[in-house]
């Protein structure tokens, strides 16, 4: 078959797929190691406990971490008639991300640019999502390659979120985010500030490490909304290390990731309204 019709084919099948997302939200960070897909994760978890049909696509090739964090490590996409099929988590949540194609997760993927975009591309054109409420891409850290492709690959991807730390270097970097969201007519639906202080396991008081209320009124300056601030808990940590999301618990954590969720889940309809 020639490769211009397959390629027509291909972008048919990823059009087809996209129709039946209604959400499509992208998770993106200025920076690495912000904790943008622990709340990826979180939001993705906490949506489907609420009985959304969520998908949650990973797509940081070089540090695939959702497989982890969800638990799911040692399952692997399978394929089927109608596609390749993501892993079920959740009886309402499927994932995708490249450590469910790989056998040794120390191997690292040492890739140029068109084979990375390939495999983003594969995993919106193949993955046989079916209908979804939600899909939550989490995105790597910056504005280059894989968020770029992701926001070309999507059509009419409805909005990202950005992620950030309180330290000045990282609200540079997530202040880019925000630009860049809106370089490519990408609503930004609001700003997130985890690691906003530390909760000490003694006597549960929050220690301001590196600062606090940086990302709100950044947030401010450019006209974006403020979702709220996550406190940098060890308890979170160990959850997330084993595979376990907070938002599962019960606890102030979870209580603030639901109130996250609640606004995201406002902002859409009133933008979809």
């Amino acid at each position: 078959m020639d490769a211009q019709v397959k390629e027509k084919e291909r972008e048919q099948r990823l059009q087809d797929r996209i129709k039946r997302i209604k959400n499509k939200i992208m998770v993106f960070s200025g920076k690495g190691g912000v904790g943008k897909t622990t709340v990826a994760v979180n939001l993705a978890c906490g949506l489907a406990d609420r009985g959304f049909k969520v998908g949650i696509m990973d797509v940081d090739v070089h540090g695939p971490n959702v497989a982890k964090m969800l638990g799911i490590e040692g399952k692997r996409l399978a394929g089927s008639e109608t596609g390749i099929e993501p892993v079920t988590v959740l009886p309402n949540l499927k994932a995708v991300s490249m450590a469910l194609l790989m056998e040794n997760q120390d191997q690292p993927i040492i890739w140029r640019g068109p084979m990375k975009m390939n495999v983003i591309k594969q995993f919106l054109s193949d993955m046989d999502w079916g209908d979804l409420d939600y899909l939550i891409v989490d995105s790597p850290p910056g504005t280059g390659d894989e968020p770029l492709s992701v926001c070309q690959l999507i059509p009419g991807i409805d909005c990202g979120l950005v992620v950030t730390t309180p330290q000045d270097v990282a609200i540079l970097d997530a202040r880019k985010s925000i630009l860049f969201a809106r370089e490519l007519k990408i609503r930004l639906i609001g700003v997130v500030e985890n690691m906003s202080g530390f909760v000490c396991p003694h006597c549960k008081k929050e220690i301001e490490l590196f600062g606090k209320g940086s990302a709100e009124r950044s947030a401010r300056e450019l006209g974006a909304e403020f979702f709220g601030s996550i406190p940098m808990d060890p308890g979170m940590i160990k959850l997330g290390d084993s595979g376990k999301p907070a938002v599962h618990e019960n606890n102030e954590i979870s209580g603030i990731f639901n109130g996250i969720i609640d606004r995201l889940i406002e902002r859409i309809r009133d933008i979809k309204q």
